[in-house]
Order: C-alpha cells, then structure tokens, then sequence
C-alpha cells in the first residue's frame, strides 16, 4: 500500500487529520484551476471549499483505482465550475471588477503584473477547450503530465501533443500582441 493509498484510507475511516493533510496538499491548486476558470477570487474560495466538503462528503464512496485521488478532485471541481458558470450564465449580473487591495508596492509594476495576467488570460480563452484544460492543469495547478492525463482521462501521450499545441498557440497569441505595441 502506497503512502498516498494509506492516507486516503485512514480519511476514509473517518481520520480528519488524514482529510485535512490532503486538503492542505491539493487547496491551493484546485483553487487555481477554479479561478482560472471563474475570474473571481470569491467565487473561486467558496467553490475551491464546496470541492472539499463534496469530497469529504463522498470519500466513504472513493474507490483506490491506482489513480492519485487530485483525479477524484479536478473532476468534482471541474463538474462544481460547469454547476456554477450555468447557473450565473441564468443570471442577471452586474460586473463589478474585482478590486485589489494595494497597500504597498510599485502601482506601474502592480499594473503591468496584472495586464499581463490579463493577456495571458485571454490567450488561453482563445484556446480550444481541450489545450485550455491541459495547459490550466499543468501551468497553473501545477499537475505533471500523468495527473492531467488521469484527470482527463486521455493518454499521456494525448495530453503532451496538448501541451505542445496550447504552448505553441499561447506563444503566437501573445507574441503577437506584444508586437502590436
């Protein structure tokens, strides 16, 4: 039995210590994978943490199938942002754009930092779904090339050709860009 095997069946056996050791392992990346998808800090927090009670909620059901359980996690975060942008997709909103707080710091740097963020933002937009999801799972929740592909259920050798495909676009869509200026 492997050691994440071992600690996904003592949370199973209702160990919270084993729970929250795997909370604090995965947060931060589904966090990511949400926000990229959902443009809202707030929202990206209550789904991150709705990701984890759904899990926690349905690990008695969890079954070991040589998988790491961040598979198990990035599909219910994937289904928790399809839920959410369907449902606000049904909504009347009013776009208040996040604001930062900026307490310190160089505002020139701070607004470069974030139209950069911006841009690549919007490249990846441009993406067809599935590089957007290969290059959002590996790039920004950090996932190796074996966990995206488990995670989306494609071949290891699938997810590189994505890979290779979403970071030869980003470069021509960005590149791009930064000629026009």
């Amino acid at each position: 039995m492997s050691i994440e095997e071992e600690i996904i069946q003592r949370a199973i056996n209702g160990d919270r210590e084993a729970f929250t050791y795997i909370y604090d392992l995965h947060f931060d990346k589904i966090y990511r994978y949400i926000y990229v998808k959902v443009r809202s800090r707030a929202e990206a927090e209550d789904l991150a943490q709705d990701v984890f009670i759904k899990a926690y909620e349905g690990l008695k059901n969890y079954k070991w199938r040589d998988l790491p359980i961040t598979a198990w996690l990035f599909r219910i975060a994937h289904n928790r942002v399809i839920d959410y942008l369907r449902k606000s997709s049904r909504e009347k909103k009013v776009d208040l754009n996040e604001a930062d707080a900026i307490s310190a710091g160089d505002p020139v740097y701070m607004t470069e930092q974030n139209f950069e963020v911006y841009e690549l933002k919007n490249a990846l937009n441009k993406l067809p779904n599935a590089q957007r999801e290969v290059a959002t799972l590996r790039f920004i929740s950090e996932l190796s090339i074996s966990e995206v592909a488990q995670t989306l259920g494609k071949s290891e050798g699938t997810v590189k050709a994505l890979q290779f495909n979403a970071i030869s676009s980003l470069r021509k869509l960005l590149y791009g860009k930064i000629n026009e200026y």
